[in-house]
């Protein structure tokens, strides 16, 4: 199915073709025709399948069809997204969409300037892409108004509840007049998932492309199951014996990030830092550098999971189970895009093996290990039938969406060591 046969105008065709679009995705079947009619739209589907156009295309010709002159602060159309990143790819992508059209696209997001912003939302903007966080401060400073907004987009929904986020889409929302088009987009789903979108949509069109909470089948995953303290190790072990090329790897912790990519370095493998502490420009110098091929190796804490876009990523490593089952979707998402191959790696230590299983329960599917030899972990069978024993192990949770959970977890974690690290140092003196 082309696009063209969908009613796009030729010049949006013409630039949909120099960006290599040739035939619309599945995403892009079922929710085009619902938005070209003017319906709101409950989407579910993977990264990487094409959610952009499906949901940006319609609102590009909608706003050709009914052109309206632009009014200072004034937006037509608002996107947001969870993070800087995933606002920046989303506004790229569109700019590349309406380069042959009068259509103008506005991205603000933090750790860039308001006063460049200011001057962009002061002329009137027909399309919005901006985190939920720095939309708020121009809306405070009464730099954008959507008293005629005609559109409005959640694109990572469940993202943003994870983050948080929920209380800033209010604040947002008390700000919208009238009842815009609205299409919200996810690539997993829960309970508060469900009543978002009862609160935000009128008689939606639900869209699921992929079974729910499923990985792309394009992903071959397996999980190395190795003790917390040689993971290093074996992340240099495997990306020189197996000769990978590019590989982006997920930590939980900034430090943690830090000491991987020292390691790295240390073993004659270039690799490169992304994380909350990174400046932006930072931050995108290092992306770039790894798209380039300069950087074999990207390591990220979770602020990378979602909005990174890199064509023909071939590996994931999760050094670190995620804390949250949901975003190993995420994470490994970034391989295995539109049809190609990808290859997920999971480093399991003993004590995450409960996490595992939940994750395993959640893609309702058996994720294949394989034992690196000189890698065994310690004790590890009997770890596993000593927890299947437990009814933690059968009642364990998923989701909670409460933005203080990963914080909680964080700090005992960091309890933990501090109490283990004291505990040494005791050692060493009595010694």
């Amino acid at each position: 199915m082309s696009f063209l046969s969908q009613g796009f105008s030729p010049d949006i065709v013409r630039a949909l073709t120099e960006c290599g679009y040739e035939k619309l995705t599945p995403v892009q079947q079922q929710a085009i025709p619902h938005a070209r009619r003017g319906q709101d739209i409950l989407a579910h589907a993977q990264t990487g399948t094409g959610k952009t156009a499906a949901f940006s295309l319609p609102i590009i010709q909608q706003i050709i069809d009914e052109p309206k002159p632009r009014s200072r602060a004034n937006v037509r159309a608002l996107i947001l997204a969870p993070t800087r990143e995933l606002v920046d790819q989303i506004s790229k992508n569109i700019e590349s969409y309406t380069q042959y059209i009068d259509v103008n696209v506005v991205a603000v997001f933090g750790g860039a300037k308001m006063s460049s912003q200011e001057r962009k939302l002061e002329k009137g903007v027909d399309v919005l892409v901006a985190t939920p966080g720095r939309l708020i401060e121009h809306m405070e400073l009464g730099n954008v108004s959507f008293a005629n907004l005609d559109f409005l987009v959640f694109d990572e929904a469940d993202r943003m509840l994870d983050m948080g986020f929920i209380g800033a889409i209010r604040t947002i929302m008390s700000g919208v007049v009238g009842h815009p088009q609205t299409m919200l987009f996810s690539a997993t789903s829960s309970p508060q998932m469900n009543a978002l979108a009862q609160d935000l949509l009128r008689k939606p069109k639900r869209v699921i492309v992929n079974a729910e909470n499923s990985t792309a089948e394009t992903v071959a995953h397996v999980v190395y199951p190795v003790d917390e303290d040689r993971k290093r190790e074996l992340l240099s072990e495997l990306i020189g014996r197996k000769n990978w090329q590019q590989v982006l790897v997920f930590v939980n912790y900034k430090e943690t990030a830090n000491e991987v990519v020292k390691e790295l370095k240390l073993d004659g493998i270039n690799a490169v830092l992304c994380h909350g502490d990174k400046a932006q420009s930072a931050r995108r110098r290092a992306l770039e550098e790894f798209k380039s091929g300069k950087a074999r190796v990207m390591v990220a804490t979770e602020v990378a999971a979602r909005g990174l876009d890199i064509q023909g990523l071939p590996h994931v490593v999760n050094y670190d189970m995620p804390f949250l089952a949901e975003d190993y979707v995420h994470r490994i998402g970034r391989t295995g895009r539109a049809g190609q191959q990808g290859h997920a790696v999971s480093f399991v230590s003993r004590e995450e093996e409960l996490t595992l299983v939940q994750i395993e329960n959640l893609i309702q599917q058996r994720i294949k290990r394989v034992q690196l030899a000189g890698y065994e972990p310690a004790n590890r069978d009997a770890l596993l039938v000593k927890m299947q024993s437990k009814p933690a192990y059968k009642d364990r949770q998923g989701r909670t969406n409460n933005a203080d959970d990963q914080g909680n977890a964080e700090r005992r974690l960091r309890l933990m060591r501090a109490i283990k690290n004291k505990s040494s140092k005791t050692t060493r003196l009595k010694k």
